[in-house]
């Protein structure tokens, strides 16, 4: 069975940390959500691309989830995490996932 890319995860755990806490109410379950496919990114990136390309993609990935709360004021919460996810998941394939 081939590998998720981890542009897949990352991109997956903004998307769906958001739609979890948007179709229970529960803000703790997206959250954990959220958190769990970060930390699966993160250990993806640290093998795949090292220690500092993972602590720049997971702080992108932390960026991202914060930078989408104002961004959904302008354009809509669901175009704002499409948004960040699909920013979170170019860099991690041009960083981590391009070179395996």
């Amino acid at each position: 069975m081939a590998k998720v890319p981890s542009a897949v995860v990352a991109a997956g755990g903004l998307v769906g940390g958001y739609g979890v806490a948007r179709w229970t109410g529960k803000r703790q379950l997206g959250g954990v959500v959220l958190a769990v496919a970060g930390a699966a990114a993160a250990q993806r990136w640290r093998q795949q691309a090292g220690g500092k390309a993972a602590g720049a993609l997971t702080a992108a990935y932390v960026a991202a989830f914060a930078g989408s709360h104002p961004l959904a004021k302008k354009v809509g919460a669901w175009p704002s995490v499409f948004a960040v996810a699909g920013a979170v998941a170019v860099a991690s394939w041009a960083v981590a996932d391009r070179q395996g």
